[in-house]
């Protein structure tokens, strides 16, 4: 008989895991190329499960990375939650594609989503820096059928009740 906690446990698990992921100390050359792994953990789960991980889930992920990296506060809880946003309306559509076309639409929202960071960074002053900011959505879309695929084995393993 499963855990009637398990999936109540494993959707705070894996976005756990991907702000770990997020944080987890590089190599300075390899650092800039850093897949974004909370926000397409993110999406994933919005897409999966629309109807239990919304956007408040995206806001507090969002939060705990701003904490995580020393972010302003709110940062990238106001870019998570636009894309959750995007992704909970277009889930019916995007689920259902191809991974390649996901890939393409995941990568879409990644760019939107580091596009209000570097609003944000810009409003508040910073530099912009250079063409290294967007490295991370060259990696990102790349690794996101390894992403869907994972967290789809976690979901069929330990949310089977919540689809």
């Amino acid at each position: 008989m499963p855990n009637p906690a398990a999936p109540l446990l494993a959707i705070p698990a894996t976005l756990v895991l991907a702000l770990g992921l997020m944080i987890m100390p590089l190599p300075e050359w390899l650092s800039p190329w850093r897949p974004e792994w909370l926000a397409m953990a993110v999406l994933y789960w919005n897409m999966a499960l629309p109807r239990r991980v919304g956007v408040g889930t995206a806001w507090i992920a969002g939060l705990l990375l701003d904490v995580a990296r020393g972010a302003l506060l709110g940062q990238h809880a106001l870019a998570l939650a636009l894309i959750a946003w995007i992704a909970i309306r277009l889930h019916q559509q995007v689920r259902f594609a191809p991974l390649w076309q996901q890939a393409i639409t995941v990568g879409g929202m990644l760019a939107l989503y580091l596009l209000v960071i570097l609003w944000v960074d810009g409003i508040t002053g910073h530099e912009p820096g250079t063409w290294r900011y967007w490295a991370p959505l060259l990696t990102s879309i790349p690794c996101w059928p390894l992403v869907f695929v994972l967290l789809r084995g976690v979901r069929r393993r330990w949310c089977p009740q919540l689809a």
